[in-house]
C-alpha cells in the first residue's frame, strides 16, 4: 500500500506534468455505488521527459486508467488504481516519425 501526504501528491503530479508535459484528462466513465466510486480516464500529454528509462522523444503518448476509490465522510481514503503501462511503454519506445 502506498501513502501519500497532499504534499507527496502534489509532488507526483509535478512528476507527470514534468514528464508529460500540460496534459488532458478526460473522464470517461464514473459510478458510485455506497462508499465506492469507480472512474476511468484517457490522458494525453507528449513524452517531454525521461519516463521509466526511455528519454524523451516528443511523441504524443495516451494512457487510459481506472480507479476505485473509497470515500469515508466526504473524503478518499483508500484507492485502487489500473495503468496500462505496457500500452505506455510500446509508446515511448517509438519516436515522432515512427507514430
Amino acid at each position: 500500500m502506498v501513502e501519500r501526504t497532499p504534499q507527496q501528491y502534489t509532488e507526483h503530479v509535478q512528476e507527470m506534468l514534468d514528464a508529460y508535459g500540460a496534459f488532458t484528462l478526460t473522464v470517461d466513465e464514473l459510478i458510485a455505488e455506497g462508499d465506492r466510486v469507480y472512474a476511468r480516464w484517457t490522458q494525453v500529454g507528449r513524452h517531454v521527459g525521461p519516463v521509466d528509462g526511455h528519454p524523451p522523444t516528443g511523441a504524443e503518448v495516451t494512457s487510459i486508467t481506472s480507479a476505485v476509490y473509497r470515500i469515508e465522510d466526504g473524503l478518499i481514503v483508500e484507492y485502487w488504481i489500473q495503468i496500462d503501462r505496457q500500452g505506455i511503454a510500446g509508446q515511448l519506445g517509438k519516436g515522432i516519425d515512427e507514430r
